[in-house]
């Protein structure tokens, strides 16, 4: 028998089997494997400092763009009856085995979401870190879509959350001024405590949280606006859900790829039932959150003379009150904690890094700390009836405030990504910026323009992470 019989003869005794057993879950077939290569980053390499924060950047990019499959353990296992829109045992859509659209399984990597550094050119400038299009946006929460509006009301209604991925660069800042403050407000709760009847006004780098008090052994929340009752700043995701980064990511790896981190669900542990254990490792969450806080910061360029007479009309009609051009910090270094602790930002910490030094380049503030331009104030505010969600839920009209900072690049706006101009997103701000809205309606012709030349001077980079590429 020749070579080319020997090799017909052993196909066709391989073929049977490799036709009908089709391979379990957590299986490798022939010729397949995982698309996360390794070697997998552990927590104790970072923590040691095994690793400096070029070489943990770079392993947190591969978490952060690896498109996952099954082998992962990408994806839920089996269905959850009790639990059919929560990550772990979700349906997917016509049972295609892989994925959702609504209540996640909407993607392979972060990458898909997080890909354009400008809408404003044609066509678009892709790079790491960006906002996604319309096309991108996530369905949370869901139970209902009534598509062809058989409820007859004028619109297709939806129960869900609709949300257009934003960009994540700059995050660092974000992140450090977001614990300063909520280091200050947990400060102003235990003066409550300390100093029983007395009401406590709650303001952390000048902006008002509203007050707090304490008698009879409990504190009243009451009066507290634009953060939850425990006090911390949570600066990620449009309703103010996530302190950090990392506590934003361990939910989205969760919510879009069915990626279970371990510090979620325990080590060896297959929650989920896909066979698949240990899917994203302690150590590489944290290189994650390093590489998503230590991308570059949007920055200020062009516009001239128009840009600057903008800026300041902008100010002049209220706009400056929510959308705050810069914050400051006390402490350049921002500081990685594993557990978090989120009302104490400084407990656990196994890694910090400077932002005033490459790749983020922060300015640096009179105080030793750095400047985060960013044009907010990290505080929830009532957007009106016509920009609530559907939810039902007592946050459906309230938003963090938007970051405008790189807004010029950013396109489509708003939560939802309903507004496709930047006048379109002005105009339909309502309730805490309603008079804003009127100010701004009642602009000349030419003195909107210049506040446009302003919004329009507001840049991401051009380049991101060229250091990993």
């Amino acid at each position: 028998m020749n070579r080319r019989h020997r090799a017909a003869a052993f196909l066709l005794l391989i073929l049977p089997i490799g036709l009908t057993t089709a391979p379990a879950w957590g299986q490798t077939p022939p010729g397949e494997r995982p698309a996360l290569k390794p070697p997998r980053i552990t927590q104790s390499q970072i923590a040691s400092g095994q690793f400096n924060l070029h070489q943990v950047r770079t392993h947190g990019l591969r978490i952060f763009a690896t498109p996952f499959n099954k082998l992962d353990g990408y994806g839920d296992g089996p269905i959850n009856p009790a639990s059919t829109t929560d990550p772990g045992g979700r349906p997917t859509l016509q049972n295609n085995g892989t994925f959702l659209r609504a209540n996640g399984l909407d993607s392979q990597t972060c990458m898909e979401c997080h890909s354009i550094l400008s809408a404003a050119t044609v066509p678009f400038r892709f790079g790491i870190g960006g906002v996604g299009g319309a096309n991108n946006n996530a369905m949370g929460g869901a139970t209902e879509i009534d598509v062809n509006d058989s409820q007859g009301n004028g619109y297709a209604f939806y129960n869900g959350r609709f949300i257009n991925p934003p960009f994540v660069l700059g995050s660092g800042g974000v992140e450090l001024v977001a614990k300063e403050m909520t280091t200050r407000l947990q400060a102003r709760k235990q003066f409550a405590q300390q100093n029983p009847g007395t009401s406590v006004p709650l303001i952390a780098k000048g902006v008002n949280f509203g007050v707090i008090s304490f008698s009879n052994g409990s504190f009243d929340t009451s009066g507290v606006i634009g953060v939850d009752p425990d006090l911390v700043v949570r600066p990620f995701g449009r309703k103010g859900e996530f302190a950090t980064v990392r506590a934003f990511d361990v939910g989205a790896l969760a919510f879009h790829l069915g990626m279970q981190p371990v510090e979620s669900v325990g080590y060896n542990q297959d929650a989920d039932g896909d066979g698949v254990v240990n899917e994203i490792l302690i150590g590489e969450v944290s290189a994650m959150s390093i590489f998503g806080t230590n991308l570059e910061p949007p920055k200020r360029r062009g516009g001239g003379w128009p840009a600057q007479v903008g800026s300041q009309i902008f100010a002049a009609i209220g706009c400056t009150d929510c959308h705050k051009p810069s914050m400051t910090t006390q402490s350049r270094m921002l500081t990685y904690s594993f557990p978090e602790i989120e009302t104490d930002p400084s407990a656990n910490v196994f890694y910090s890094v400077n932002l005033r030094t490459p790749p983020t380049k922060f300015p640096p503030s009179p105080g030793g700390g750095i400047r985060v331009n960013m044009y907010s104030d990290l505080k929830r505010h009532d957007m009106g009836p016509a920009l609530a969600e559907s939810t039902g839920g007592a946050l459906d009209a309230q938003f963090v405030t938007a970051r405008l900072w790189g807004i010029a690049d950013s396109a489509p706006y708003l939560h939802d990504g309903r507004a496709l101009t930047l006048t379109d997103a002005i105009l339909q701000h309502g309730g805490e910026a309603q008079q804003q809205r009127v100010n701004f309606s009642n602009l000349p012709g030419g003195l909107k323009r210049r506040v446009l030349s302003f919004l329009r001077s507001l840049r991401t980079p051009r380049r991101v992470a060229e250091d990993l590429d």
